[in-house]
C-alpha cells in the first residue's frame, strides 16, 4: 500500500494514506474494545513511542525481549492504520496493547462502557511542533513542510495531518474528570522522572514491579537503547518512505527544543495562540529545563 501522496480526509481531519484509508478509519471507529485492552493515545510526536516501550516492558516485568524483537506497529499497533486488523486478529497476547492519534469525539462511542486502560501522552506544543516539522522532511507519507514558518502556522491553524494539537489535548485530557480508567502522562513527566513515572503508569495498569524490574524497565526505555533498537528507530523501513539521510526518527528527545528554532516573533505570536486557545483549559506546561540530559524524541 504506498498512496505516499495520498491524504485522507476523514470527519474533517486529514491522514496520510500511506497508512489510513477509509476502511481502517471505521475499523477504528467501531473497534470491539475488551476490558483488558491497554490503549496509548496521543498527538503525534508527543512520546508515542517511548510509552510504548514502557508499557511493553512493564506487561512484561522489565524483561526488554519483546520489544527488541517485534516491531512497535505489530505490539501495539495503531488502530486507525491499514493493517491493525490483521494484526490484531493474529495476536492471542493478552492485554492486548492498542495505540491511537485518534480525537476523543472519534473514538468516544467505541470506549463507551469499556473498562479499558487508556494512557494519554501529552507534551508542550512548541517542541511538538518542531519535531514534527523534522518527522515531515523524513516522512515521504507526510506533505512537504516547506519552511519552518509555513509549518508553525499550519500546526497553529490545524490543518496537519491529524488535525489540531489544540482540539487534541483538551478533549482527550478534559476526560480525567469523568473516566477513572483514564491516565493522563505528559512528555516532561517521563523526561523529568523515568522512575517515579513507571511506577505511576504499573501502578495504573494494576502491573506492581519490583525494584529490579523497575531497574529495567528505565534501562530499556532509555534514549540510547531505543535509538540502538531496530524494532523501534525506523531504520528498517525502506527509505522510499522513511528518508534518515534528511533527519534520525530519534532525533534530540530535550525538553525545550523550540528554543533552536523559534524567533522571537514566533514565540509571540505562538504564545497569543496558545493563550486564545486554551484560556478555559488547566493544563498546565514545561516549557524548559536547566539540565538538557539524554532523553528521547
Amino acid at each position: 500500500m504506498a498512496r505516499l501522496d495520498v491524504i485522507e480526509k476523514f470527519h474533517g481531519i486529514s491522514f496520510p494514506g500511506h497508512l489510513h484509508n477509509k476502511d481502517s478509519m471505521q475499523f477504528a471507529l467501531k473497534f470491539p474494545f475488551q476490558d483488558t485492552d491497554i490503549l496509548i493515545v496521543s498527538y503525534p510526536k508527543s512520546g508515542t513511542t517511548w510509552m510504548q516501550e514502557i508499557v511493553g516492558l512493564i506487561t512484561n516485568r522489565g524483561d526488554p525481549h519483546l520489544i527488541q524483537t517485534v516491531p512497535n506497529w505489530t505490539r501495539a499497533p495503531w488502530l486507525e492504520q491499514y493493517y491493525a486488523a490483521a494484526v490484531l486478529e493474529a495476536s492471542s497476547i493478552i492485554p492486548r496493547v492498542v495505540t491511537t492519534h485518534l480525537h476523543h469525539h472519534l473514538l468516544a462511542p467505541a470506549l463507551h462502557g469499556s473498562k479499558a486502560k487508556v494512557i494519554y501522552v501529552s507534551r508542550n506544543p512548541k517542541d511538538v511542533a518542531v519535531s514534527f516539522y523534522h518527522y515531515h522532511k523524513m516522512a515521504n507519507f507526510l506533505p512537504g513542510p516547506g519552511t519552518f514558518p509555513e509549518f508553525l502556522n499550519q500546526f497553529l491553524e490545524g490543518t496537519l495531518c491529524f488535525g489540531s494539537w489544540f482540539d487534541h489535548v483538551k478533549d482527550w485530557s478534559s476526560q480525567t474528570a469523568t473516566m477513572n480508567n483514564l491516565l493522563h502522562i505528559t512528555y516532561e513527566e517521563m523526561w523529568l522522572d523515568i522512575r517515579g513515572t513507571i511506577k505511576r503508569i504499573s501502578s495504573f495498569l494494576q502491573n506492581p514491579l519490583v525494584e529490579d524490574e523497575i531497574n529495567n524497565c528505565v534501562k530499556h526505555s532509555s534514549f540510547s537503547s531505543m535509538k540502538d533498537n531496530k524494532m523501534v528507530n525506523h531504520t528498517t523501513i525502506p527509505p522510499e518512505i522513511i528518508d534518515h539521510s534528511k533527519s534520525s526518527f530519534m532525533r534530540k528527545g530535550m525538553i525545550g527544543d523550540w528554543k533552536n528554532m523559534f524567533t522571537e516573533e514566533q514565540n509571540q505570536h505562538f504564545q497569543n495562540i496558545f493563550k486564545s486557545k486554551m484560556q478555559n483549559c488547566p493544563l498546565e506546561f514545561v516549557w524548559e529545563v536547566q539540565d538538557e540530559g539524554e532523553k528521547l524524541s
